[in-house]
């Protein structure tokens, strides 16, 4: 079982940055994919960013690249999403994700655990 759970979020004007931070308790972190995913409001959660077990893989989701990047710490047990250029678009609940598997997937269903979400607002 791993808990997860995000910071980071916050309000922040078009331009600007934040970095969400992702810790991960419980289970064997590096033996887990870790993905960003966010979900605004009245839409689908959608793919943001993921990272392979030992960091060496990430994809990134089209709108985001360029802008964002995904890193991750096995040794502390955390994940990151360094977020560059904030657009209003990019206003959503942001969660961080883990999965077991063998193949490091871009969609949410294969993800075993999930953090509660951390709030990132981007005013115009």
């Amino acid at each position: 079982q791993v808990h997860l759970v995000e910071s980071g979020g916050g309000l922040v004007q078009a331009g600007g940055s934040l970095r969400l931070s992702c810790a991960a308790s419980g289970g064997t972190f590096s033996r887990n994919h870790m993905g960003w995913f966010r979900q605004a409001p009245g839409q689908e959660r959608e793919f943001v960013a993921a990272i392979s077990k030992s960091g060496r893989d990430t994809d990134l989701e089209d709108s985001v690249k360029g802008r964002f990047t995904i890193s991750r710490d096995n040794v502390n047990r955390a994940v990151f999403l360094q977020m560059n250029s904030l657009k209003p678009e990019d206003t959503a609940v942001y969660y961080c994700a883990a999965d077991s598997g063998v193949i490091m997937y871009t969609h949410s269903g294969p993800y075993d655990y999930w953090g509660q979400g951390t709030q990132v607002t981007v005013s115009s």
